[in-house]
């Protein structure tokens, strides 16, 4: 008996009844030969991380554009709290971890620079419309390891394609990585805010701080305990939490997400991911030979975004300067 065989009757004895075991996957795409360690699901993890969109995860932004200072999040470090929380909550329910944990780190994959600024601008004018839980599946079925995808397992792109809206993972696990991609970006959002002069502890309502906790470690504690203690069948919070997580998030989009404050620059980086976009549709000749044969099955609309969404903050503002800012002359 091999390590993972070994491992896969492990799941079985350990796990959850609701909790989905590596045995009883829908399988890849297209079938390979198993590991003789890892299970499906911990290769499919290893595989995220180690592809080239989760490294550019470190330059792109969270919430804040461009912030002066070493503590902010970025997309990537965003990414790593939602796989702790999704985990912890995941081995309380004696779900599959490593199911849990690679949903968790491709999430985000296909993230635009800019955060949300950018996936909008594509939204608008690419004629295919711009998802982000969309273009994170692109990434892993299509774009990733030169174009041949990672194959990876049905159930870590369904959790994938369902972590922000829309219809509901299948898993248990999905789920899991749902509430708390959530329960990541409230809290680390408002601690950033408080650190740029945003927002005030006392800023949040005095309801909110009762019920979930005035620090950043008290209220995920009270929202991943509720979680734990009410989840069986289905994953769900008690109703008071329920009502202060939606309260709090209502909260955060009034007070940071649309906060001129913390978004006075986003109408300048839409017009840099716009500009990029037009011109790349006008000029496909010049996207990378990578992108060549998605132009030609897909077209250039197709084509431009997926080359766009891929750029770091920094990667597009240098594209962006090499092709409309006049560069110095000299002899």
């Amino acid at each position: 008996m091999t390590i993972r065989e070994k491992s896969e009757r492990e799941e079985r004895e350990r796990l959850s009844p609701y909790a989905k075991c590596c045995l009883d996957s829908a399988g890849r795409q297209r079938p390979e030969e198993p590991c003789p360690m890892r299970t499906d699901f911990q290769r499919d993890r290893d595989r995220i991380l180690h592809c080239k969109s989760f490294r550019r995860l470190m330059h792109k932004t969270q919430v804040f554009l461009s912030p002066e200072g070493d503590h902010y999040r970025t997309r990537l470090t965003h990414t790593l709290e939602v796989s702790q929380i999704a985990r912890t909550i995941a081995r309380s329910l004696r779900l599959n971890e490593d199911l849990t944990e690679a949903m968790a780190l491709g999430h985000d994959l296909g993230h635009t620079p800019f955060g949300h600024a950018g996936e909008y601008a594509l939204r608008e004018v690419c004629e295919h419309g711009f998802v982000h839980a969309q273009q994170s599946v692109r990434v892993l079925e299509r774009l990733e390891n030169d174009g041949r995808g990672l194959n990876l397992c049905a159930e870590v792109l369904d959790g994938v394609r369902c972590h922000s809206s829309g219809q509901r993972a299948q898993t248990l696990e999905g789920r899991v990585v749902r509430y708390a991609d959530k329960i990541a970006y409230m809290n680390h959002d408002i601690d950033d805010a408080i650190r740029a002069g945003v927002l005030g502890i006392s800023d949040i309502p005095w309801d909110l701080q009762y019920i979930l906790g005035r620090t950043k470690s008290q209220r995920i504690t009270a929202m991943v305990v509720s979680l734990v203690e009410n989840s069986s069948d289905d994953i769900r919070m008690s109703e008071d939490i329920q009502g202060a997580f939606d309260k709090l998030h209502k909260f955060m989009f009034e007070a940071v997400y649309t906060n001129p404050a913390a978004k006075g620059e986003e109408g300048k980086a839409k017009e840099v991911v716009k500009s990029l976009f037009s011109y790349f549709v006008a000029h496909p000749d010049k996207l990378p030979g990578e992108y060549h044969g998605i132009l030609e099955e897909e077209g250039a609309h197709r084509a431009a975004s997926d080359y766009i969404s891929g750029m770091s903050d920094r990667y597009a503002v240098s594209t962006f300067q090499s092709l409309f800012i006049p560069k110095s002359w000299s002899l």
